[in-house]
């Protein structure tokens, strides 16, 4: 059945269809009959055809690097919360922390018909500089500051300078930092750079061996906690880039009997549900994943609605949440 046939059997023009189905103005009498006749006949309209005729598929790409973080998922969630209110539905793609997979997803969505995406970025490589010039539609940039493009992103360093003071405040003398790559701006150089500020605002002197590099996963934090407490000078405290890391220099600890938080400190990003229930509940800063998610989506709501063109960048707050790994 077309929409012709259809206003026929509602008895009302067919512009009146269309206002009705894309929620337009209509008297309730009109409304009414439109209404009866979809309980009658099971109308609905074409989605291929107000594709066409709207140009608006109603469909967002998220891009997210990794389907297991407890953050993405949050992320995604208060994406998916805003969209849904508003009839939008997301294609979710996984890069597996590959940013040659961000590049082709990118590619992806710029060639098919969506109406935006929103990015969890992990680094920018001229290629994705590149590719972000071409895309023609909105495009929302999740937990990284990236000039010329609507951001929605964390003080890391505000929380890296607060965690490291904190333990510093308990008395820390020799304190190290666990990081990630310093491609990734958030994660990897903000949060160094917060750490390494706060030292240097409390008159503290480290050595190079203070500053470790760990991927994101928790063997790889297990394997270079290792490494860094195996020092002549070990640190008596560690500042981890991430929760995982952070639950592998935990694991190390307790194999090797090294007291949290007696011998040494942690502390980490994240705060994720598992902090609460290990053997020492981890300190953690939380950063407010699922109002990011919100946050980034009415923001490309508002893209889509105004055709706004001067980038915004929204830098979230922070909170930190002691816990005993770090309550001497």
């Amino acid at each position: 059945m077309n929409i012709t046939e259809f206003s026929k059997i509602a008895q009302v023009s067919k512009s009146a269809v269309s206002r009705y189905f894309n929620n337009g103005y209509l008297s309730q009498d009109k409304r009414e009959k439109i209404e009866e006749a979809i309980r009658t006949t099971g109308y609905c309209p074409s989605i291929q055809a107000q594709t066409i005729r709207t140009r608006k598929t109603k469909l967002v790409g998220v891009i997210i690097p990794k389907l297991s973080s407890e953050s993405c998922a949050k992320v995604t969630e208060g994406i998916s919360e805003i969209l849904s209110e508003e009839g939008y539905q997301i294609l979710l793609a996984n890069t597996a922390n590959d940013p040659e997979k961000e590049i082709e997803y990118l590619d992806l969505f710029r060639q098919n018909r969506v109406d935006g995406v929103i990015f969890l970025a992990t680094v920018f490589s001229q290629a994705h500089h590149t590719l972000l010039r071409k895309m023609r539609i909105p495009v929302i940039i999740v937990g990284q500051q990236y000039k010329g493009y609507n951001c929605v992103c964390h003080d890391d360093y505000g929380a890296a300078h607060a965690l490291t003071t904190l333990m510093i405040s308990k008395g820390s003398s020799n304190p190290a930092f666990l990081g990630v790559t310093n491609e990734d701006i958030s994660a990897g150089l903000s949060r160094k750079e917060g750490f390494i500020q706060a030292v240097k605002d409390a008159g503290i002197a480290i050595g190079a061996s203070n500053i470790g590099l760990s991927d994101f996963t928790m063997e790889s934090g297990y394997v270079q906690t290792k490494r860094m407490l195996s020092t002549a000078l070990r640190p008596d405290c560690l500042l981890c880039a991430t929760d995982n890391i952070a639950l592998g220099a935990m694991q190390y600890c307790r194999e090797k009997h090294i007291s949290i938080p007696g011998d040494i400190m942690i502390a980490a990003f994240g705060d994720n549900k598992i902090d609460r229930v290990t053997e020492v509940s981890l300190t953690s800063a939380h950063l407010h994943y699922t109002t990011s998610g919100r946050d980034a989506a009415q923001m490309l709501l508002l893209n889509l609605r105004t055709n706004e063109t001067v980038p915004k960048i929204l830098k979230l707050d922070y909170e930190i949440i002691e816990r005993q790994s770090t309550q001497k």
